[in-house]
């Protein structure tokens, strides 16, 4: 047999043993956190047709998308992310539904990038979406919720930083900037390269005064403090209003007992284009991305037929057990299997040994004699 066919492609692994019982444990207590607040599992494809994740939609872009061909001539992609699965799921079996709906789901996504810097290409996601609420009361559930799952997985060192892309997008708006600028300019932020960003500016004659108002956006994070920082950079009414609702969330979580986890991040946007206004990401020690990611997508089911606010979060499951591991965070270990030896004159009464543990809920293992005892 070729050694080749033992091993696998780049980007994905093979979890066993006692590291896939962890795994399972984190998922899960975090399941049970956010079961708790009343959201119920939904199980999507794993792969869709390429529309439900197009440009259009605002979701992975398709050169890391993998696509391939049903037998009719169908593109369809294995899912990169959730949430516009979610999307197309609310809007085919609740159109009609008014009242909020909560969902959660836990499975893989795939993303074809060869810029892996250690990341795989196949990671297991779990999270939560809540259609049909644009309250502010539905942003602080989403992100106490997302605080007090990762708490309850047994994380206790982290940080959500919580931003709103409407006063971003309100500066730009003030700038004068057509979409694909904006586009460009959000890219350039968003990977903090701030020359790149003062160039495209300069290039595209924004005056000085506002270029100013866009480049400081990446001084305005920390604690509360922040927004009123925020507030006092800029003047026009779509930028005051996403701050004045970040205020109003940070209130409410405050009522939730979860605020000393909060920060805010003004800067924060997302290669996701669908969101539209509340982001919010997790951090902690040990990954060097977020193990989180969330936000607000009012316009997103729209795409599906169904006019309706959303909000979900979704953690990378992988990436919170190797931060947990590297925290020397303990996760509850899988009960030991008892083992079992019998020998061809007594495996009848081993054999009812074993069935009797079982019924108490223990794990056995029937063994033969002759493989010797471990």
């Amino acid at each position: 047999m070729s050694k080749k066919l033992v091993h696998t492609p780049e980007g994905v692994r093979d979890i066993y043993g006692d590291e896939k019982a962890k795994k399972m444990e984190v998922e899960r207590l975090l399941r049970e956190k956010v079961h708790a607040y009343g959201y119920r599992d939904i199980q999507t494809p794993t792969f869709e047709f390429f529309d439900v994740f197009s440009k259009e939609v605002g979701t992975t872009p398709s050169k890391e998308l993998y696509k391939f061909f049903d037998k009719e001539g169908n593109t369809l992609v294995l899912r990169p992310d959730f949430t516009p699965s979610i999307a197309r799921c609310a809007a085919k079996y609740f159109m009609d539904e008014n009242v909020p709906i909560r969902f959660c789901y836990q499975g893989n996504t795939f993303t074809n990038t060869s810029e892996l810097q250690g990341k795989l290409k196949e990671v297991t996601q779990m999270g939560a979406e809540l259609v049909g609420d644009d309250s502010v009361q539905a942003d602080a559930e989403m992100i106490a919720m997302t605080i007090e799952a990762l708490y309850h997985a047994g994380l206790s060192d982290f940080q959500v930083s919580i931003g709103n892309v409407e006063y971003f997008k309100g500066i730009c708006a003030q700038a004068g900037l057509d979409e694909e600028t904006e586009m460009e300019l959000r890219e350039l932020i968003s990977g903090k390269n701030y020359f790149g960003a003062e160039e495209l500016l300069a290039h595209k004659n924004v005056n000085a005064k506002d270029r100013e108002i866009l480049l400081r956006t990446s001084d305005l994070f920390g604690s509360v403090d922040a927004l009123e920082d925020a507030k006092k950079s800029v003047h026009n009414e779509r930028s005051l209003q996403a701050i004045e609702r970040l205020e109003k969330v940070y209130q409410v979580l405050c009522d939730y007992g979860v605020e000393k986890y909060v920060s805010f991040d003004l800067t924060m946007l997302s290669k996701y284009n669908y969101y539209t206004g509340i982001i919010f990401k997790g951090y902690t020690y040990g990954v060097g991305d977020a193990i989180v990611k969330g936000g607000r997508y009012d316009t997103l089911l729209s795409r599906f037929g169904k006019e309706a606010p959303a909000i979900g979060f979704m953690v990378v499951v992988d990436d919170l057990l190797v931060a947990m591991s590297r925290q020397n965070v303990m996760i509850a270990q899988p009960k030991k299997h008892v083992q079992i030896y019998y020998r061809e004159d007594n495996f009848k009464e081993q054999l009812k040994q074993a069935k009797i543990l079982r019924a108490e809920g223990k794990n056995v293992e029937l063994l033969p004699e002759e493989k010797g005892r471990l």
